[in-house]
C-alpha cells in the first residue's frame, strides 16, 4: 500500500466525489470511482451512458462528482468521450483527462462498436468499464460479462448462463492498443498504479481499465458489508487475476495468490447457489487453464516467471 499512501499525501487527499450519492449499500461503482478519480484529479472530464452511475451521479441539480460529467446515450460512451477531446483541444484545453465509464453491458455489449472504432482509431482517450456482470441498473439481467452457470433474472436457476463470459480483455488487446489492465477495488495500490499509467500514456490512444465492481443486490450477497471481501476473493481464488497487456503483446501477470479453493468465492454469492459440487469443481478447472494461460504470456514476455512475487503461486 505505500504507492497508495504516497498518491494521497501527492494530491492532499482531495476528494473528487460528493457525500450522499445515490448507490445501493455496498456498491463497489462508486468505491471505484473514488480512488480512481483521486489519481485522475480535477482536470477530468466523464462521459457516462445509461447504467448505475447515472443513477448513482443523481438527477439535475443533484451531481455526485466534483469535474464534469456528460450523461450520453448507451451505446456512445467512447465516441461521446472522443467528441469531447475533440472539443476541448480544439478550445485549448489540450491536458485534460477524457474518460469514458461505462458499465459491462455498456462496453461488452451495446456500447462495443464505438469503443472498438476508438481503439482501432487511436483516439486519445481513457476508457473505464466497472463490470458487476450483468445489467444492474435494468433489473440484473445477463450481459455478455455475466459469468457461466450464473442466475440473473433472464437466466434463472433453472436455465442458468449457457456461455462462459466475453474476453473483453483479450478483444481490447488484439486491437493492439497501448494499455489493457485489469483491477480491483480490494487492491488499492495496484488499482493506482494503473490508473496512473494509463494516465501518463496520454496522446498514445486508448487505454483500457477493467474494473471488478461487486453488485450486492444483483450477486444475491447477505450483506452489503462484504464488497471489499468478495472482490478480495474474487482475486485469491483466480476467478479475477489482475494483469496487464502493453501494445497488445507484452503480457504481465502483477499477482498470484496463495490458491483459496473456488467454492469461498461462490458458496457467498446467491446469484451460484444452484451449483453442485461437481459443477464448482468444471468451474475450477476453467479458472486454472485461464491462470495457466496468463502464466504461459508472461513468461513469453519477460522470459521468466521470477518477477512475479515469490510465494503467491503454487
Amino acid at each position: 500500500m505505500k504507492f497508495y499512501f504516497e498518491e494521497i499525501k501527492e494530491t492532499k487527499g482531495e476528494e473528487f466525489l460528493n457525500p450522499g450519492i445515490l448507490s445501493c449499500q455496498g456498491c463497489g461503482a462508486p468505491i471505484a470511482m473514488r480512488h480512481v478519480l483521486r489519481v485522475l484529479g480535477k482536470n477530468t472530464v466523464f462521459a457516462i451512458p445509461a447504467c448505475c452511475w447515472t443513477i448513482i451521479d443523481g438527477n439535475y441539480p443533484m451531481h455526485s462528482l466534483k469535474v464534469p460529467l456528460l450523461h450520453v446515450a448507451f451505446e456512445t460512451a467512447a465516441i461521446s468521450a472522443v467528441g469531447l477531446k475533440a472539443g476541448l483541444e480544439a478550445k485549448g484545453f489540450k491536458d485534460v483527462n477524457v474518460v469514458a465509464w461505462a458499465g459491462d453491458g455498456g462496453t461488452y455489449d451495446i456500447g462495443i462498436q464505438a469503443l472498438s472504432g476508438a481503439a482501432e482509431r487511436g483516439d486519445d482517450i481513457i476508457y473505464i468499464c466497472y463490470d458487476n456482470e450483468a445489467y444492474m441498473n435494468t433489473g440484473i439481467q445477463r450481459s455478455g460479462a455475466t459469468p457461466y452457470k450464473a442466475w440473473t433474472t433472464t437466466t434463472p436457476y433453472t436455465r442458468p448462463n449457457p456461455r462462459p463470459k466475453k474476453d473483453i480483455i483479450g478483444i481490447m488487446a488484439a486491437h493492439r492498443i497501448p494499455y489493457v489492465a485489469t483491477i480491483s477495488i480490494a487492491y488499492l495500490d495496484d488499482l493506482m498504479k494503473k490508473v496512473k499509467k494509463a494516465k501518463e500514456l496520454k496522446g498514445r490512444g486508448v487505454r483500457f481499465l477493467l474494473i471488478y465492481s461487486p453488485c450486492p443486490p444483483g450477486w444475491r450477497l447477505p450483506s452489503s458489508e462484504i464488497t471489499i471481501k468478495i472482490s478480495r476473493l474474487a482475486v485469491e481464488t483466480n476467478f479475477f487475476p489482475l494483469y496487464e497487456i502493453e501494445d497488445g503483446e507484452k503480457y504481465t501477470l502483477n499477482f498470484i495468490p496463495n490458491k483459496k479453493p473456488l467454492k469461498e468465492f461462490i458458496k457467498i454469492q446467491g446469484r451460484f447457489k444452484h451449483l453442485s459440487d461437481e459443477e464448482i469443481e468444471e468451474m475450477e478447472k476453467g479458472v486454472q487453464k485461464n491462470v495457466e494461460r496468463l502464466l504461459n504470456l508472461h513468461r513469453l514476455t519477460h522470459g521468466t516467471l521470477d518477477n512475479i512475487p515469490k510465494g503467491f503461486y503454487k
